[in-house]
């Protein structure tokens, strides 16, 4: 396990992030992360299972052209990216924040950094993302970083039918 308590003693707007290739040490620490509930629906499977089903970053096609890991101080994976480019014009964004790291303020800055990476990567892209309705603490945090509710609707979730918002990174 990592050092926490060493970074917990940093204010948010003293952290620097980074992006770097997801590696498969990243990717199986992500799936040790667990949140607590309600947030427990972001909760990865195992590993080895991810491997192999080829799901989301097990499958290392995708993981390579898709997916990011967000470094903090010492190299700490605080969170991950996505990437999903649907068409030319638009890059949807997935994101996830080390589940010790909620709470702290870090959100804004992570959020932030991974729209302007989409950014640098697709330069003219609308930038968006989907958050589940019920998830208050993750929309106020997309709010505060720049993003705008577009459009609300229902989609398939691996527990049902359930409301998103579609919200446009517009800083």
């Amino acid at each position: 396990m990592t050092n926490l308590i060493r970074f917990s003693h940093y204010k948010p707007n003293d952290w620097t992030v980074t992006m770097a290739p997801m590696t498969d040490i990243h990717a199986a620490e992500l799936c040790e992360w667990r949140y607590d509930p309600p947030y427990d629906f972001y909760n990865w499977p195992a590993w080895e299972d991810m491997k192999k089903d080829g799901i989301e970053f097990g499958d290392p096609v995708l993981r390579y052209n898709q997916y990011a890991s967000v470094l903090g101080p010492g190299g700490l994976l605080i969170g991950f990216a996505q990437f999903f480019p649907l068409g030319t014009s638009v890059i949807r964004l997935g994101l996830g924040l080390r589940p010790e790291l909620c709470g702290l303020g870090l959100g804004q800055l992570l959020v932030r950094a991974v729209s302007e990476e989409a950014r640098r990567r697709s330069p003219g892209a609308e930038v968006d993302l989907e958050v589940l309705t019920w998830n208050a603490r993750a929309i106020r945090t997309y709010e505060k970083a720049g993003f705008r509710i577009e459009d609300t609707y229902m989609r398939p979730t691996k527990d049902g039918e359930q409301e998103c918002h579609c919200m446009v990174y517009a800083p």
